[in-house]
């Protein structure tokens, strides 16, 4: 109910009794009014300069999003940059290995097809032909195969065979060097992150005696960069694993279609000797 002035006051019990016989709805309209006016009277005066209110989920979202800025940046940008190169680095190769590590870059049978149907002609020229086209790692082994067999026709199968072997050993290496590279990652970030245990040291050396206020920095930056580093490294690690199962696979593939190329080649060797033996018991024989 609001407050009268005091001259309405005064006057409640003369003029209010006239007024009210002269407008007798004026007590239904102050009736009506009393809380429109008291709630203006309550309401703060609200300034047009103030800027407008941000939604709840936002501003909880820009929190969250500072709060976890913060708190990688307790780590220090020395230690926290290098995480993230790896990290990226790492992302990277992860990429790249999804896109390379394949049997089509390893084995495809479209060129054991051909290699196939090459041989059994006995077309070794075409099969180098073939073999410097395809970017596989049978077609390299292949051609250091035929390149050798070519420029040494007088070689026996084994040293042939040696040098298969030993071209295929150096491609299942380079395979395996390949993904190495997630390992050492897997490996240097966790160290990369114990370097934050420094700070916690350095503030024990400094401290005439060990007390918890002046150790939560250090501790708590000690924590943070070993948090990121395993953060980078279990990842690398996953995808490490799942690489070289991938790889593995591969090189038993390899090695299969390159025991198939080997057996050919025998075969084919074999028959040119026993031709050629042919050959010479005839000429002796006339």
């Amino acid at each position: 109910m609001i407050e009268l002035p005091s001259a309405v006051c005064r006057l409640q019990g003369q003029s209010l009794f006239r007024m009210n016989l002269r407008f007798p709805f004026l007590p239904i309209l102050l009736a009506l009014f009393s809380p429109i006016l008291t709630f203006a009277e309550e309401a703060p005066a609200t300034s047009p300069e103030m800027p407008p209110e941000v939604p709840p989920a936002a501003a909880e979202t820009l929190e969250a999003a500072q709060s976890i800025l913060d708190y990688l940046l307790e780590g220090g940008a020395f230690l926290m940059i290098p995480l993230a190169a790896l990290s990226f680095i790492a992302v990277l190769l992860i990429i790249f290995y999804s896109f390379t590590i394949r049997r089509g870059a390893v084995v495809s049978d479209k060129f054991m097809n051909a290699a196939d149907a090459l041989i059994r002609k006995q077309d070794y020229l075409g099969l180098i032909a073939v073999c410097n086209r395809e970017n596989e790692c049978i077609a390299r082994i292949v051609y250091k195969t035929l390149d050798f067999a070519t420029k040494n026709p007088t070689a026996s199968f084994d040293e042939v065979r040696e040098v298969t072997e030993a071209e295929g050993t150096r491609q299942a290496s380079i395979l395996n060097t390949r993904i190495s590279y997630l390992n050492d990652i897997s490996r240097v970030a966790p160290m990369v992150g114990l370097f934050g245990m420094i700070k916690a040291f350095e503030s024990i050396g400094k401290s005439s005696g060990v007390q918890h206020m002046e150790l939560a920095p250090g501790v708590a930056q000690a924590l943070v960069t070993t948090a990121a580093g395993l953060v980078v490294s279990i990842p690398a690690l996953i995808f490490y694993s799942i690489f070289r199962g991938r790889v593995q696979k591969l090189i038993a593939e390899l090695e299969a279609a390159m025991t198939h190329i080997m057996a050919l080649l025998a075969a084919q060797y074999k028959r040119a000797n026993y031709r050629a033996t042919s050959r010479r018991e005839g000429a002796e024989a006339e």
